[in-house]
């Protein structure tokens, strides 16, 4: 371990500990580096990584925050680091996928809202509507989605499963592209979704989200050899 490591390690600790709790101000550098016992430049650097991190903010003017420490702040960067993965690597985040978003709606059908509920059947229109536009149907998908989710109140859960859709999108697009038959099977499950969701069936709304993402994974599977190199790489990103 280097020693910015252990310097990050250092202010974790104190962050951890409650000592420097959310949305606490960071001692003046010179303090802080005496009160951890090290160098001002290896706790310059440790708190520079931190806020890359979203751990710490600086504020202009003012000091160093810890930040809200909330996990939308802190998972947000999920996203990025799946931008960057390569290979099999996208059949194994069809695999989470199909072990977290099918629980989530689970969790979402007994807790959703009349406006929630609203909401998610207006993307469901949507996607009829946009029968024949592959992009426009992906975009109201991921909506669809994205609301069901947010249902769940869970904003960890949340966060996660928008962090490794970005990528998902890309097959989703292509598949449509090569797959006529998509948007039609892809309308009915959403509606199989909505349904269960307004009967407020957890187990029925879990099987529907189920089926919808392994018909996505089995898909992949069947066709990865072949089109794993030819995804878009400028499609519109955020679908689930």
């Amino acid at each position: 371990m280097s020693l910015t490591d252990k310097a990050i390690d250092r202010i974790r600790e104190l962050i951890q500990s409650g000592e420097l709790s959310p949305g606490a101000k960071l001692p003046p550098e010179q303090l802080l580096a005496a009160e951890l016992g090290l160098s001002r430049n290896l706790t310059r650097e440790a708190v520079k990584a931190l806020v890359v991190s979203r751990v710490l903010e600086i504020r202009r003017g003012d000091g160093t925050y810890v930040t809200s420490l909330e996990p939308e702040l802190l998972l947000s960067g999920i996203g990025s680091a799946v931008e960057l993965l390569h290979g099999d690597t996208l059949l194994e985040l069809t695999e989470v996928r199909r072990l977290l978003e099918p629980l989530a709606t689970a969790l979402a059908a007994p807790r959703i809202s009349a406006d929630q509920l609203a909401e998610v059947g207006w993307h469901l229109e949507a996607m009829r509507a946009a029968h024949d536009d592959v992009e426009r149907l992906n975009e109201h998908d991921a909506a669809f989605h994205r609301t069901v989710i947010a249902a769940t109140g869970n904003a960890t859960l949340a966060t996660l499963l928008e962090g490794i859709s970005s990528r998902t999108v890309r097959a989703r697009i292509w598949r449509g592209l090569v797959d006529d038959n998509v948007a039609a099977r892809t309308v009915a499950e959403h509606e199989a979704i909505y349904q269960a969701l307004a009967d407020r069936d957890a187990v029925l709304a879990q099987a529907a989200a189920l089926l919808h993402v392994t018909t996505t994974e089995r898909w992949l599977r069947e066709h990865w050899d072949r089109e794993a190199n030819a995804l878009p790489q400028d499609a519109a990103e955020g679908d689930r």
